[in-house]
């Protein structure tokens, strides 16, 4: 009986919760929503002295169509980012609204 409960309520959870795939319905901004991404999944390899520093909202705002396209790529792929992993799927629709909503800084 109670291994009958615990499946019924794993089962009701939203696509959402079990996929990390949330709508984003606020306008995103780089402060606020982005740099945290990218501060935590892309600084060790594309630091302020790195070849290719994401560092602050100009070095991202102008290499956003490079991020998106690698960050999208598909798992295996050599030049997905981050390498040997891999953002959330939240994550990259963030990104995305980030870009779709005019790439605002604050």
């Amino acid at each position: 009986m109670i291994l009958a409960t615990l499946a019924i309520s794993c089962e009701s959870r939203t696509y959402e919760e079990i996929s990390d795939n949330r709508q984003i319905t606020e306008t995103v901004k780089y402060t606020a929503d982005v740099k945290p991404i990218m501060d935590a999944n892309c600084l060790s390899c594309h630091g302020a002295t790195t070849f290719k520093p994401y560092t602050n909202y100009a070095q991202v705002k102008a290499n956003i169509d490079i991020i998106l396209e690698r960050i999208q790529r598909p798992t295996g792929d050599p030049q997905k980012m981050p390498q040997g992993s891999s953002l959330s799927q939240t994550q990259i629709n963030t990104i995305l609204k980030w870009k779709a909503d005019g790439l605002q800084e604050n």
